[in-house]
């Protein structure tokens, strides 16, 4: 590993446990607490090495990003110590192969659609559809997909670069205040999957770019992205203001596509006869046909 990149994940370690012990009362952890003058919020170092069954001096190298070599055991007792959900203890353990010396290969994410998914995505006449990767780069819609997304792909930001990405648009395009209807929460998902997304490909250079870019020029970004959150992507509510339809809160879900590392397809499926189906029935007859790939010139 890389002097700097060693350096990075490092303080991502040093940070990620760092939050996460902060947040958790001593009440909380069922531990008792004698006196009021505490000098932190959350638990003590001792303390979570107390309740992980490990020793101060192991527990605090942890914390200064020495995970390579940490046994599943001694993951596993540090996860249930610190409180940790299935995100953050998914993430843990990208962090600590990724320290390992031996560590695994980088991920490489596929950059192309395969053909095969285009013609899938067509096939999807009533439902939006699109292709994305964990940096939130749309690689390929179906019709009804880029209509929904309008917005996103007409915004100026991708007139002159690429690709269309819809976490730049979030916080860097004012549109995006707009579409996000409940644009707090959309920021706070989109930064917790970027962050999660950090762990499992941690030598990706453009997603590295792309949170500096963030961190530089947005404020808001660089706040949500200091609190080490993380979230795993799989289905949920999108609430978003159309400019055609309207008010629209669509299910979804994030489906991996595991021939092609790296990418999923994010599907929109309204409950049927609902006011969000029959926007999507009006945008349907809007958008014509025809899968929208983003140019490689742009890219």
């Amino acid at each position: 590993m890389a002097g700097a990149d060693r350096k990075n994940l490092v303080a991502e370690v040093r940070e990620f446990l760092s939050t996460r012990r902060a947040r958790i009362t001593p009440e909380q952890a069922g531990l008792p607490v004698h006196g009021g003058n505490r000098r932190v919020a959350g638990l003590r170092r001792e303390e979570v090495a107390l309740l992980a069954g490990m020793s101060v001096d192991y527990y605090v190298r942890l914390e200064r990003g020495n995970l390579g070599g940490a046994s599943d055991s001694v993951l596993e007792s540090l996860a249930r110590a610190l409180q940790f959900n299935e995100a953050e203890r998914a993430h843990l353990y990208d962090l600590a192969r990724a320290a390992t010396p031996s560590g695994r290969r980088p991920m490489v994410t596929a950059s192309r659609v395969r053909p095969a998914i285009l013609r899938l995505l067509d096939s999807m006449t009533g439902v939006p559809a699109y292709v994305r990767n964990g940096r939130f780069d749309i690689l390929a819609a179906n019709a009804l997909g880029r209509a929904l997304y309008a917005p996103v792909f007409d915004s100026p930001l991708f007139a002159q670069r690429g690709p269309v990405n819809t976490a730049r648009f979030l916080f860097l395009d004012p549109a995006g205040q707009d579409f996000w209807a409940d644009w707090d929460k959309g920021a706070d998902d989109s930064v917790a999957f970027l962050r999660t997304e950090t762990g499992r490909a941690p030598h990706d250079k453009a997603l590295t770019d792309l949170i500096g870019e963030l961190t530089t020029k947005s404020d808001e970004f660089a706040r949500r992205w200091a609190r080490h959150d993380v979230k795993i992507h799989r289905s949920g509510v999108k609430h978003l203001r159309h400019p055609i339809v309207g008010a629209l809160a669509l299910p979804y879900e994030a489906l991996d596509l595991p021939a092609d590392p790296g990418l999923r397809i994010n599907t929109y499926t309204p409950e049927p006869d609902s006011p969000e189906q029959e926007a999507l029935s009006l945008l349907a007859g809007w958008a014509g046909a025809g899968t929208v790939v983003p140019s490689a010139g742009n890219h």
